[in-house]
């Protein structure tokens, strides 16, 4: 054995080192990259509404099986996968969706892009009948503690973690985009964001909710990339494969050091250029609820239309003492966002009771199926009203806010083998 040979353990032992040591101390400044993405061929899988998906966390059971029926190659499979009979730690969900991504490698269809790439990604659709539209960018973002120019506004849970970080050891990609905003203006981007939609998109799908994506590519860029490098990053919607990425990060430098774990694929926008709309999260509590003083009103239309973030008005369905459904609207006396007062008021240290639903039909049903004892029905916010509490040092409670629409899983993937 060679006198190099004898010391390369130690050597990489000191990479392992200094390359925690320096992500300790990264200047707190966003970066972004170009990555090689994985794309379906639409030639040998069919149109690409049959083999994307909406975010995992957002799938109730019965899409999962629609889209599981839709196509033996729907990224499903990889995001969200079945449990089976038998599984354990050689043959199971996470193992299978590795072998799912490889195979669809291997057989062509997902390819490569031939080099590094932006994706410009916009979104049309319609809300309260008005016709909106959201633009931003795809790309891979340094990967950086909690606080520095990575801002989170919602707690995490560790078991949705647990759960990612199994799928991301095995797949080794991202399947689908974090979801962030910043302050800005950033003119790069706007040129950039121009440029490339004039053009013919490389995909293009409408989804389920009649939501329009089309996504392009784009070449490096270093006057953008120098523009948001001074930007703070706020994420919108993927808390929790932000912290996997993390974890997921710091097990790969143990292991390994640096490489292509420490970027994560987000798309980012503009905030200053486009009004992201931010829905409720309703709550499903399955234990009685706290008594709680509101006026009554006759049915779940009257609800929506009364909730109002900023007189922190929410809305409640629960039975009364005779066992009869009641519709009614509560307010708080504090200061908004209600989603947090409602915590701090009502729901304190009730997580262990609590479902979450963006879909307020949905929530009054799981009462009206005696599912659930009672539903709290809450007003939209604003992304100023959430990055004021972040600037503050605050933090929302987990599933506070629904950002829609949200980009679609698996329209481009980020493989670590790029």
């Amino acid at each position: 054995m060679s006198l190099f040979e004898e010391a390369q353990p130690a050597r990489e032992q000191v990479v392992r080192v200094l390359a925690s040591e320096v992500s300790a101390i990264q200047v707190a400044v966003s970066q972004i990259s170009p990555f090689v993405g994985l794309l379906f061929d639409v030639t040998r899988v069919g149109p690409l509404e049959r083999v994307t998906a909406p975010p995992y966390d957002t799938i109730l059971p019965a899409d999962q099986r629609r889209y599981l029926d839709a196509s033996p190659h729907n990224v499903i499979r990889l995001e969200l996968g079945q449990d089976a009979p038998g599984d354990d730690e050689q043959d199971n969900k996470y193992r299978r969706a590795g072998a799912w991504i490889r195979s669809w490698v291997d057989g062509g269809a997902l390819v490569r892009t031939t080099r590094p790439l932006y994706y410009p990604y916009e979104l049309r659709f319609q809300i309260h009948g008005v016709d909106r539209r959201v633009r931003g960018l795809v790309c891979a973002v340094q990967i950086e503690p909690w606080g520095g120019s990575i801002l989170p506004h919602e707690r995490t849970m560790p078991g949705p973690i647990d759960d990612r970080l199994r799928l991301i050891r095995e797949v080794r990609a991202n399947l689908s985009c974090i979801q962030s905003v910043f302050g800005g203006p950033c003119r790069p981007l706007a040129r950039l964001l121009d440029d490339a939609t004039a053009a013919a998109p490389v995909a293009e799908l409408m989804d389920d909710e009649g939501v329009r994506h089309r996504l392009w590519t784009a070449e490096p860029d270093a006057e953008l990339e120098a523009c948001l490098r001074e930007q703070e990053l706020m994420i919108a919607d993927g808390h929790h494969r932000y912290a996997t990425a993390l974890r997921h990060r710091d097990e790969m430098h143990e292991r390994h050091g640096p490489g292509p774990w420490d970027r994560v694929m987000m798309l980012i926008v503009d905030a200053s250029a486009e009004d992201l709309p931010v829905l409720p999260f309703h709550r499903i509590v399955t234990a009685p609820p706290a008594p709680t003083h509101g006026v009554r009103v006759r049915d779940l239309e009257e609800v929506l239309a009364e909730v109002d973030d900023d007189k922190l008005r929410y809305g409640l369905l629960a039975r009364d003492g005779d066992g009869r459904l009641l519709h009614s609207v509560c307010e708080l006396d504090a200061e908004p966002p209600t989603v947090v007062a409602l915590h701090d008021r009502i729901l304190a240290g009730r997580d262990d009771d609590l479902r979450f639903t963006p879909d307020a039909v949905e929530a009054e049903a799981s009462v009206r199926a005696g599912e659930a004892a009672a539903a709290i029905f809450l007003p939209a916010t604003s992304a100023l009203r959430i990055r004021g509490i972040v600037e503050r040092g605050g933090r929302l409670p987990q599933k506070s806010t629904f950002f829609w629409p949200k980009p679609r899983a698996g329209l481009v993937m980020r493989p670590f083998d790029e």
